[in-house]
């Protein structure tokens, strides 16, 4: 297993009580969510992860929370 980065994250209520809604909709925990998001604006604005860190490659989209084709 890979070893992860842990750190303290200090959000509002209001902020965490809508990630974790987000986060269950598409059936993610709320860790995984803030991991998502992250990862995603990172993709959009050009600063991709290393490539062991991107599975997909450069410029793939990864699938849905489900496994959804775009």
């Amino acid at each position: 297993m890979k070893s992860r980065k842990s750190f303290l994250l200090r959000i509002t209520p209001q902020l965490y009580e809508a990630l974790e809604t987000w986060a269950q909709q598409e059936f993610r925990s709320v860790n995984a969510q803030i991991e998502y998001v992250l990862k995603e604006a990172l993709r959009r604005r050009g600063r991709d992860l290393p490539s062991d860190e991107n599975p997909q490659g450069p410029g793939e989209e990864a699938p849905g929370p489900r496994g959804d084709l775009p």
